[in-house]
């Protein structure tokens, strides 16, 4: 996976576009509740972005194979590959890019069941300041990743434990469709800096 920091750029003067709304799911009572407080929600496809409890829907704005640029009415931008957070923008402390070793163990979480899996990335780290001092690149990070059932046979629970060189420690924690793999709701690192990002995917419509 690599994120391209222009991209993120670019995105900010794009419109939204998509079809895919919103909807319930049997599943939701298992996911950790909403902020209360929503910006307006852009029209589209849109995913939901809750950061240290306030919540704000992205609206698509670009799309290619599983990479998505998403965009609120705040210009914040997250984008995504799958279900995971690869780069962002508009925020105090961006993820600029990040750069797996190898294949994401992500791409196939029923495996994880059985068989837990580690994985090694890189990530480049910019404050909004963009000042030669606000900017890491190349942190590498270690993780650890096990998938368990939930009370809902429908959903599994992915852990991710890592490690990030000289920021600490950090979990991830992503639901997914156990019949799918498609990540239904996700809470990432973003950086030593950042709060951690949760992430409400749109259901795909039948």
């Amino acid at each position: 996976m690599r994120a391209v920091p222009a991209l993120l750029a670019c995105s900010l003067v794009l419109a939204g576009c998509g079809d895919t709304p919103w909807s319930n799911a049997p599943w939701s009572d298992l996911l950790p509740e909403p902020a209360a407080d929503f910006e307006a929600e852009p029209s589209g496809a849109t995913l939901r972005l809750i950061r240290r409890g306030r919540a704000s829907d992205a609206a698509l704005v670009q799309e290619t194979g599983e990479r998505r640029l998403w965009r609120t009415a705040g210009n914040q931008v997250v984008e995504t590959d799958g279900g995971r957070i690869i780069a962002t923008a508009g925020f105090p402390e961006m993820l600029a890019a990040t750069r797996f070793d190898g294949p994401d163990p992500l791409a196939e979480p029923a495996a994880l069941l059985a068989h837990p899996a580690a994985a090694r990335r890189m990530v480049d780290l910019m404050r909004a300041s963009r000042t030669p001092e606000g900017m890491r690149f190349g942190v590498q990070i270690e993780c650890r990743l096990r998938a368990e059932p939930t009370e809902d046979a429908a959903v599994l629970l992915v852990t991710e434990r890592c490690r990030a060189e000289g920021a600490g420690r950090f979990t991830n924690l992503f639901w997914v469709s156990a019949e799918t793999g498609a990540v239904l709701q996700t809470t990432q690192w973003v950086g030593p800096a950042a709060p951690m990002l949760t992430i409400e995917f749109p259901l795909p419509q039948p």
